[in-house]
Formats: C-alpha cells, sequence, structure tokens
C-alpha cells in the first residue's frame, strides 16, 4: 500500500486481487485485531468465534466476516482483478443478487484495502456463538439469493403493462 514519504508518482495506484479464497487471511487478522485492539471494549462477545467465508461472485470475492463485535458483508478482488486505491471514506452502492447496498472502503494490514458493509454491530448480546457461526452461511446464502415476489396474483412483466397503466388502475 502506499506510505506517506512516497511522491505523488510513486504511490501505488491499484492493488491486485486474491487468487485463492481470502477467507483464512481474513480470520487471522480479525484475530490479531481482537486480541490487541477489541477485547477491553464494553460490547466485545467474548465467546464470539471469528469466523469467514468468501465465495466468487463475477469474479470477486463475496464474503461473510463475524468477530466478537461485528458481522459485515466485503468484497475483495478476485483473481485476475486490479482494483484502483480509493480513499477510506469513498462509499460504494453495489447491485447484488438480493439487491443494492452500500459499502464503505476499509483497509486490512495484510490484505489491503477492501468493501464492507455492516450488518450488525455491536452483535446481539443473546447470540450464541453456534448462531453466530450458522449467521455467516446463512447470510452468505441470502446476499446470492434472487428476491422473492410476496403476493396471492401473478406478476404482468408485459410492456404494455408497465408502461400503460393509467391514473386509478393498479400498477
Amino acid at each position: 500500500m502506499a506510505q506517506s514519504h512516497l511522491s505523488e508518482a510513486e504511490r501505488v495506484l491499484e492493488f491486485a486481487g486474491f487468487a485463492s479464497d481470502p477467507a483464512p487471511l481474513l480470520v487471522a487478522q480479525y484475530e490479531r485485531i481482537a486480541r490487541e485492539e477489541m477485547q477491553a471494549l464494553p460490547f466485545y462477545h467474548a465467546t464470539m468465534p471469528i469466523v469467514a467465508e468468501c465465495v466468487l461472485f463475477e469474479g470477486q470475492w463475496l464474503g461473510c466476516v463475524l468477530t466478537p463485535w461485528m458481522l459485515s458483508v466485503v468484497v475483495l478482488p478476485g483473481p485476475d482483478q486490479l482494483w484502483p486505491v480509493r480513499s477510506s471514506s469513498d462509499r460504494l452502492a453495489l447491485q447484488l443478487p438480493c439487491g443494492n447496498m452500500t459499502f464503505m472502503v476499509g483497509e486490512l494490514p495484510e490484505s489491503g484495502q477492501l468493501l464492507a458493509c455492516s450488518l450488525m454491530s455491536p452483535l446481539a448480546p443473546h447470540l450464541g456463538a453456534g448462531e453466530g457461526r450458522a449467521l455467516v452461511g446463512s447470510t452468505l446464502k441470502m446476499l446470492l439469493s434472487l428476491p422473492v415476489q410476496q403476493g396471492a396474483g401473478g406478476v404482468d412483466l408485459g410492456r404494455r403493462r408497465l408502461f400503460g397503466a393509467r391514473r386509478g388502475q393498479p400498477a
């Protein structure tokens, strides 16, 4: 990653993706963060394990990370990907099968930049370790699931119906 003593021309402008599943690297980094920075915080859930699962989705690593302080969705560059270095204050909206989500640019010491979307922070105090582990897999499955249309009637997706509804008629 770019260091402050480098000139603008020498700064890293992009970084390469992960050829293999980055989940073990994420777990190792979050374990170190837990041990060195988070354990003393009042919302730290001491019995919660650190779990990460990632799958390739459209050439990027899409994952879910559980720590004793949060549950987040993450996106990291996949094999043969080059991502531009972004400002840590940047936000990006991504369209996933489950719907649109807004991610913040974050950075970890060994894996570099990633996109993260917090789902639960802090964790619910009643959440058990087994439930937390199951939540990671369920969340990842949900992220890749198409939205379900609720309702009794069928959906008419014809163009005439979509654009032809008149005032006073249900769309």
